[in-house]
């Protein structure tokens, strides 16, 4: 037994939006260093403020966001938004324009910061402060959590606990499933760093030409394969990578050769997939059980 997509689509795909800009590491809000991530890979181990990169991060805000919200909106394609709780506090415009173009706010830690290494308590407390800034900020609260990547063998309980209903911290799948080792089961959203822009900083070589033809070959790969079984792919971009003049366009032309699939693809905000994915019979959704270590 098997399952489609809404409107008999075969392949899901979620265009996920970074935004850390304004909550990543600063000694001006109690850090002992600057962010390392640069896109000049400059990693400054003194507690010094490096306003290069804090300017390079609001550029993020100032320009690329005005553009990655004008294509989505341009192509009527709904997105989700990971944001750090305190980004968009800082941003307000920002919140506001992911909210009224209809667009979901998922909760990438209330700063950007690693959980790894926090008390069950601390990372209660930091999962509940996002959930509670966000919902100030956009008027709904967030079901879905990505991490800023390292976080402890907790999280998806306490994730549960506060009433989140995804969880994005895996890679190990090109479709959802069900973690029902909690007492309320929640359904995980695979994510995928290996067509992340964030490729372009971490790789200078790596032209956006290069980043759109990794993206499309992945979009054609999993299109061709959800003929025989639903897939998902996520694309996660940030607004201070994609958002630049450089690389804004290839943006637009991914989302183009996914506009030219039509009915196929199922273009979707994470809330949406999750929603969908719990509600099927569970003998649609079974799937093969993967080799896990044990936690």
């Amino acid at each position: 037994m098997s399952y489609s997509w809404p409107s008999g689509a075969r392949l899901a795909l979620s265009l996920v939006v970074n935004v850390e800009e304004g909550a990543e590491f600063n000694v001006t809000d109690g850090d002992r260093g600057p962010d390392p991530v640069d896109e000049l890979g400059i990693v400054l181990k003194k507690p010094v403020r490096n306003h290069g990169n804090e300017s390079n991060y609001a550029y993020g805000i100032n320009e690329g966001a005005p553009r990655v919200l004008g294509l989505l909106g341009r192509y009527g394609m709904p997105a989700t938004f990971t944001a750090a709780a305190v980004a968009l506090e800082r941003a307000p415009e920002v919140a506001a324009g992911i909210v009224a173009g209809g667009h979901e706010v998922c909760a990438h830690g209330y700063r950007w910061a690693h959980q790894l290494g926090m008390s069950e308590e601390r990372e209660r407390e930091f999962i509940r402060k996002a959930a509670e800034s966000i919902e100030r900020t956009t008027g709904s609260r967030p079901v879905g959590w990505l991490s800023r990547y390292l976080h402890t063998d907790h999280t998806r309980r306490l994730l549960a606990e506060e009433g989140y209903r995804y969880h994005m911290d895996d890679y190990s799948r090109d479709e959802p499933f069900m973690d029902d080792s909690l007492p309320t089961p929640m359904v995980v959203l695979p994510y995928a760093l290996d067509s992340n822009d964030m490729k372009i900083w971490n790789a200078p070589a790596l032209t956006p030409q290069h980043w759109l033809d990794y993206a499309r070959d992945s979009f054609n790969w999993l299109l061709a394969e959800s003929v025989g079984r639903p897939r998902m792919m996520s694309l996660g971009v940030h607004l201070r990578i994609i958002g630049r003049p450089g690389r804004i366009g290839a943006f637009e032309r991914f989302l183009q050769h996914v506009q030219a699939a039509g009915s196929r693809v199922w273009i979707a905000r994470r809330c949406d997939i999750a929603s969908y994915y719990a509600s099927l019979d569970p003998a649609a959704r079974r799937m093969p059980r993967a080799q896990t270590r044990a936690s």
